[in-house]
């Protein structure tokens, strides 16, 4: 049994303890928050006695085999990145596993401290894009590796929310249906301003086409103005609507956040409503319980592990530079630095 330990106790961490309802591997046994407020109702809600109010001395104590990092990317009221300090934190103290909120990164200047740790690290650090753990799309990515929709021919992918937000969900579920191919060649759009001072800088919009080293073309949507191509999900939150569509030469796969459908040939048509409440905490639990199985054995690489998701966020990086260069961009690339100045004077 892993030893668990939580650093953040806001809505989110909730979502990850949530989760352990499903995990076998592992137990949370200590959690930490500046906010004593907040980390004393998280572990009178979850039954855990063990409370700290510094991160270094969590670790110090409790030694935990997996770290949840469940934090926003940027200090509220600053403009301080705290993805990598903090990641870097964890790597100094040894600890064996960790499990990142995302976005992993926000800019350039903090994806390439990420890419550099992740060249040195020894911890197994995983993102916490959780999509492709859902068993409807565990399921419908059986049916594509079985061959049951032929030979993938074509990925449409979407989320309403901004870039920044949904794009790294999105961007890892197409990966997980492709293998985890490398994107190589994009060519993007972007537009909006309003969201690039908050505390996930990001266009408000942006679109694009991209081939990967496995040949394989995906068009990709991010925005409110998704909206205008694909009906809202019920409830309408921005944060509601994802979705990926996998067309194939004898069929296709579509998964969404309330609802799935699938054509085969031996099947024909079906689909069906989701309920995404229960698949996501399901997922959460698929997702943790992967990262066990990794310290368990080290040919079961996680799925999102860090330098698989620093190259999908290298992609969304490359649409913002394809969406202010007017130009294809080459991936993976060198980001320059500034990059959110320069959305901010083209946009």
């Amino acid at each position: 049994m892993y030893k668990s330990a939580f650093l953040g106790c806001g809505g989110r961490a909730r979502a990850h303890a949530d989760a352990y309802r499903f995990v076998k591997g592992g137990k949370i046994a200590a959690i930490c928050d500046m906010n004593e407020e907040l980390l004393n109702r998280f572990g009178d809600d979850f039954d855990i006695s063990s409370r700290y109010t510094d991160l270094d001395e969590m670790m110090d104590k409790e030694k935990p085999d997996l770290l949840h990092i469940v934090t926003a990317p940027v200090l509220r009221g600053t403009n301080q990145r705290i993805r990598y300090p903090l990641m870097k934190q964890a790597s100094d103290h040894g600890v064996p596993a960790a499990i990142v909120e995302k976005p992993i990164a926000v800019e350039s200047e903090d994806w390439k401290q990420l890419a550099g740790l992740a060249e040195e690290t020894q911890t197994k650090f995983v993102v916490n894009t959780q999509l492709n753990f859902h068993p409807k799309n565990l399921e419908l990515k059986k049916d594509v590796s079985a061959g049951k929709i032929g030979d993938i021919k074509f990925i449409d992918a979407s989320a309403r929310s901004t870039p920044v937000d949904q794009a790294p969900h999105v961007l890892q579920l197409v990966s997980s249906y492709i293998d985890n191919s490398r994107p190589v060649r994009v060519l993007g759009q972007v537009s909006g301003a309003q969201d690039l001072d908050s505390t996930q800088p990001s266009p408000m919009h942006a679109a694009a086409q991209v081939i990967y080293e496995n040949g394989l073309h995906v068009s990709l949507a991010f925005g409110a103005s998704v909206g205008q191509q694909v009906p809202k999900e019920p409830d309408g939150g921005n944060h509601t609507h994802k979705r990926v569509f996998v067309v194939g030469t004898k069929g296709f796969v579509h998964w969404r956040f309330s609802s799935w459908e699938r054509s085969t040939q031996d099947r024909g048509y079906e689909n069906g409503p989701l309920d995404y409440g229960e698949q996501d905490v399901q997922a959460q639990g698929n997702l943790t319980e992967a990262v066990f199985d990794w310290l368990d054995d080290e040919s079961n690489q996680h799925p999102t592990h860090l330098k698989q998701s620093l190259a999908e966020f290298n992609l969304l990086l490359g649409i913002y530079y394809s969406g202010v260069t007017n130009e294809v961009v080459d991936l993976p690339f060198d980001p320059p630095d500034g990059l959110i100045d320069l959305l901010r004077e083209k946009l």
